[in-house]
């Protein structure tokens, strides 16, 4: 089990945005495709393996905050509109529902780029359907940076850095779990490629 404590980043302020209806009683599925993956930040149930059709995992938000800054935007990872993507699918109890989404909204949406969403997932253990919360990147905000090539995003992510530390670190984050659940990200890998040959580079 995880704890959830929103002592982990004490200072994310509230967010304007309603709670979605839930059903009483019934516990919430939670699709991770980043950090959530393996940062959950809350007691759950247990972590499946799932995937999500729809959209993808991609590099199609500046960071501003965690990653980069308003004068050295870095990029991270959002789901955009089109193919699949594998994940985890995180299950929260229902008797804490409430505070889990308040804690992931604070997360999440620091500058509202993301919107939440209900999906519908595959858990891919059993085959089951699931519905689940998650975030996907808004086309219509300003921080929305569509598909840069990967060229592009290696060498925004090899200058930037933010409140949460340099951008590669959180490419290299990604990578090595993605690694580890067995989740084939190939152009992630060739992005950590040019960066770290933009670093030999000087």
């Amino acid at each position: 089990m995880r704890r959830y404590d929103l002592v982990l980043e004490p200072d994310l302020p509230p967010v304007d945005f309603p709670l979605p209806p839930l059903p009483p009683g019934e516990d919430l599925w939670v699709f991770g495709y980043g950090s959530l993956m393996w940062r959950p930040g809350f007691d759950h149930k247990g972590i499946m393996d799932a995937r999500l059709f729809g959209y993808h995992r991609s590099f199609c938000v500046s960071s501003v905050v965690h990653r980069g800054t308003r004068d050295n935007p870095g990029l991270v990872l959002g789901l955009d509109a089109g193919g699949s993507c594998r994940g985890k699918a995180i299950l929260c109890p229902s008797d804490i529902r409430e505070p889990v989404i308040d804690y992931l909204y604070r997360r999440e949406m620091v500058t509202s780029v993301y919107v939440p969403k209900f999906v519908t997932l595959e858990l891919l253990e059993t085959g089951e359907r699931a519905t689940a919360l998650t975030f996907v990147a808004d086309p219509r905000h300003e921080q929305y940076c569509g598909r840069p090539t990967i060229e592009e995003a290696a060498r925004i992510i090899a200058s930037a850095s933010g409140r949460g530390g340099p951008n590669r670190d959180y490419l290299k984050s990604t990578i090595d779990h993605l690694d580890e659940f067995g989740i084939r990200e190939g152009p992630l890998h060739k992005i950590m490629t040019l960066v770290e040959q933009h670093e030999r580079d000087g």
